[in-house]
């Protein structure tokens, strides 16, 4: 199997996160060329310079008007991915419909939005997340909305055929995201590699390696890949 992506344009929304911007360097080094999106320009513009340089833009997958121009500044590519996620995390009860709006804007309706939109010659690839097949208590939205994205692109994969339709489901993985912890964030992660069946906590890396088997791998779509360590069962 070639993960050779030479000549292909390939849409990075989130490019300022982790994970998008390993995948974006990833991307870049199989021969790729990006443009990268999301809300944050400083973060893009520090991922663009990660890989030599790449086309830039601003976008709200809330907010259709900014996904529509995104369309049509970035014009025909050959695959999108969107790492788009915001939390909504805490008991029911004390949930703002705003805050569970925003977390299915990122994960439901805006990759509606980008498949209304964008002119794709080859493949999606969404993000869902382990907590969609393993909730727990104050994860509600979050389960719901990562859970749901695993049926839409079962639909989506019908629907826009023959363009792929993919996502991926990440377990934990060391992207950043738990800096905030400080001091606690190492034996977290060492909690989580004694608990998973692969023993091991995932890094930016493993989820980039099967984000270029998702965009090469042309017998693939409709399908979530579990890229959790077997999180999920543990």
């Amino acid at each position: 199997m070639s993960l050779d992506l030479n000549g292909s344009r390939i849409l990075v929304i989130g490019g300022g996160s982790g994970i998008a911007r390993a995948i974006a360097v990833a991307a870049h080094r199989a021969g790729a060329t990006l443009v990268l999106a999301g809300r944050d320009k400083t973060r893009l513009d520090e991922t663009a310079e990660l890989v030599g340089g790449a086309e830039t833009a601003t976008v709200d997958l809330g907010d259709e008007t900014t996904v529509a121009a995104l369309a049509e500044s970035a014009g025909a590519v050959d695959h999108v991915i969107s790492t788009a996620g915001a939390a909504a995390n805490g008991p029911v009860r004390e949930l703002g419909a705003d805050a569970v709006q925003r977390a299915f804007d990122a994960k439901v309706i805006g990759p509606i939005l980008l498949a209304k939109h964008l002119t794709v010659r080859g493949s999606f690839l969404f993000f869902s997340g382990v907590v969609g097949w393993r909730p727990a208590p104050g994860r509600v939205v979050m389960a719901t909305a990562n859970g749901a994205l695993g049926h839409l692109v079962e639909a989506l994969s019908v629907e826009l055929a023959p363009v792929r339709v993919n996502a991926i489901s990440p377990g934990i993985v060391d992207s950043g995201l738990w800096d905030g912890m400080g001091e606690r964030k190492a034996a977290f992660l060492d909690g989580v590699a004694a608990s998973v069946p692969a023993r091991r906590f995932g890094t930016t890396d493993d989820i980039a390696e099967a984000a270029l088997f998702a965009l090469t791998n042309r017998f693939t779509t409709g399908t979530v890949l579990h890229v959790d360590g077997g999180g999920r069962w543990a």
